[in-house]
């Protein structure tokens, strides 16, 4: 059984400026505080080691509406077999929403791997239900703050 602990976003940031996502990934769920401070709270798939893990402050600096997926250096060095570019679409691993952060290759995405989410299984990047994406990404304008714990 999984439980998670709910964060206060004062703890983590001055002020809600455009928006707030704090990524939780020992508990795997995101809050997303709104501009005008609505919360609401999403289970998340995370980093498969603490190798993979960035935890610190970053923010959404694109967001991307059909993201088309490349493997990184380091994944294909892990893992030379991967598709060296998959379209948008059922295959995608970053599902049909993607929010780029400013760190390079790191994502908020959809997954079309429902089995993902509550569990270590990402190269880094913090993925949500493809429903659930949906709702962050129409509700977090370029800009907004993020951090990961």
């Amino acid at each position: 059984m999984s439980s998670f602990r709910l964060h206060a976003w004062q703890d983590h940031f001055d002020s809600l400026g455009k928006g707030i996502l704090l990524s939780d990934t020992n508990t795997r769920v995101l809050q997303h505080w709104t501009a005008d401070g609505e919360m609401r709270i999403y289970p998340t798939s995370v980093p498969l080691s603490d190798e993979l893990t960035r935890r610190g402050y970053t923010e959404v600096v694109f967001k991307d509406e059909a993201p088309n997926w490349a493997p990184t250096p380091s994944m294909i060095e892990r893992d030379p077999t991967l598709p060296r570019y998959v379209a948008p679409g059922p295959d995608n691993p970053l599902g049909i929403r993607a929010m780029h952060l400013s760190w390079q290759y790191y994502r908020i995405h959809g997954t079309n791997d429902t089995r993902k989410i509550g569990r270590k299984s990402s190269n880094g990047c913090i993925g949500l239900y493809n429903e659930q994406i949906v709702e962050v990404f129409d509700r977090s304008p370029v800009g907004t703050q993020v951090k990961l714990i």
